[in-house]
């Protein structure tokens, strides 16, 4: 196996969780001192920047430019968030890195909330997570006492508290502005207008990163960006990146890898292969919410860039790498998804609302023996009026319904044809 530089993931031992002292002997919060003393909050943001470094939440997008969009005159309070919801099926990756390395995701948030003169900030955490949060509270008190949270932090002119928030356990408060409102203690709507740098938390400017972005922060300023950008398999997929990996693979679980690492060594030296008697599919390249891989693409590189060129819809998201055999039916993986994002729905605008239980019927005739041939050009027709709604939520709920209508309908005209689904004995039915 390939073995590669660990950053975030360095010093790993099973079942332990990173200490303080352990995190400082590997270099732990000399960026956040370097920082406070040698670099202006515009400096920081444009070595962000120039690192390349993107947003690991699902979105991609460059860490150093939202930074920036918050204005030099913006109002006071700023708030930071660190997103950990991480609701999305298949996605472990946050959970993993914070029960390993709190203290990267603590001085990532305190060297940002620099960058952007924030003073105030919330850890924001799936509310399953309970024994990642007690090691988060534990980290933070550890940083508290050392003086690297509170006032006039290493003696700085630079102020910073935050404590964590236990979300309310919904998919839609993981959305930035339905988190904004999570915060505030109301529905979680994603119906804000403005951007959050200028219309965040309580009207005030607010910027909201995932925690693995956080926390690659200071390996950044303590190393340099184009270290960081020297990191990933090209060009275009700079840094190191931490894959999960699930399905029918001998080994399961974290991996931090160049960013770039193609599909095929993924799962074949990291994951270990597929399990005996089991054969490789396609998979979902970043959680619930992205497209099935077509047939053939084994060696597509794990990053936002190289997913993107595969065709319109193909996007990296989370890098959760959901892998499914050939004996699995994908008319009942695509259903089960858009059975979670139906019941995840905030129900604020209508495509959302009306549309995935409508795609939800549809895909569930079909697995019945039920359905027709005129279903599927309904469901893709249904499916791409979901990117009228009013956040990314429903176009990312039926990502994986195009990918199966459009990379695998032989499946779903079998499922028609045969009045059954060809992966079962006899006819499904309803759960």
């Amino acid at each position: 196996m390939t073995a590669y530089p660990q950053i975030v993931l360095d010093n790993r031992k099973h079942g332990e969780t990173i200490s303080l002292a352990d995190y400082g002997r590997s270099g732990g919060y000399e960026a956040l001192a370097k920082t406070l003393q040698d670099y202006s909050p515009k400096e920081v943001i444009k070595i962000v920047l120039d690192s390349g470094l993107r947003g690991q939440g699902g979105a991609g997008f460059p860490t150093g430019r939202k930074w920036s969009f918050l204005a030099e005159d913006a109002p006071f309070p700023r708030y930071l968030v660190s997103n950990t919801d991480e609701m999305e099926p298949g996605t472990f990756k946050d959970r993993t890195l914070v029960s390993i390395n709190p203290h990267a995701v603590i001085e990532g948030m305190v060297i940002a909330s620099y960058a952007v003169s924030a003073e105030k900030g919330f850890f924001f955490i799936r509310p399953s997570y309970d024994e990642v949060e007690r090691s988060f509270q534990n980290a933070l008190d550890e940083a508290r006492r050392a003086g690297f949270l509170g006032r006039n932090i290493l003696g700085s002119r630079h102020s910073f508290q935050f404590v964590p928030h236990r979300s309310a356990g919904r998919y839609i408060c993981g959305e930035a502005k339905g988190l904004v409102h999570a915060l505030e203690g109301e529905r979680p709507h994603p119906n804000i207008e403005g951007h959050l740098t200028s219309e965040g938390l309580w009207g005030k400017p607010t910027i909201i990163n995932n925690a693995e972005t956080l926390a690659y922060v200071p390996a950044i300023l303590r190393n340099g960006a184009t270290w960081f950008k020297s990191l990933g398999k090209h060009e275009g997929a700079p840094g190191n990146k931490i894959y999960s990996v699930s399905g029918r693979v001998k080994r399961p679980g974290v991996f931090e890898l160049p960013s770039g690492t193609s599909l095929r060594e993924i799962l074949e030296e990291h994951a270990g292969g597929m399990q005996p008697g089991f054969e490789y599919k396609t998979c979902l390249p970043g959680g619930a919410s992205t497209r099935f891989v077509p047939k053939g693409l084994h060696d597509v590189g794990m990053d936002f860039e190289s997913l993107k060129k595969i065709g319109p819809g193909h996007r990296f998201g989370t890098g959760a790498i959901m892998v499914f055999d050939r004996n699995t039916c994908l008319v009942g993986a695509a259903l089960n998804l858009i059975k979670f994002f139906s019941r995840e729905s905030c129900g604020y605008c209508t495509p959302c609302r009306e549309g995935l239980p409508y795609i939800e019927d549809l895909l569930q005739r079909i697995e019945d023996g039920e359905g027709k041939e005129d279903f599927i050009p309904l469901l893709k027709s249904m499916s791409q009026w979901m990117d009228k709604a009013y956040c990314a939520f429903a176009p990312g709920a039926v990502t994986p319904v195009l990918g199966l209508i459009e990379d695998f309908a032989e499946e779903v005209h079998e499922h028609i044809s045969q009045k059954k689904c060809p992966f079962k004995k006899s006819k499904c039915s309803k759960p």
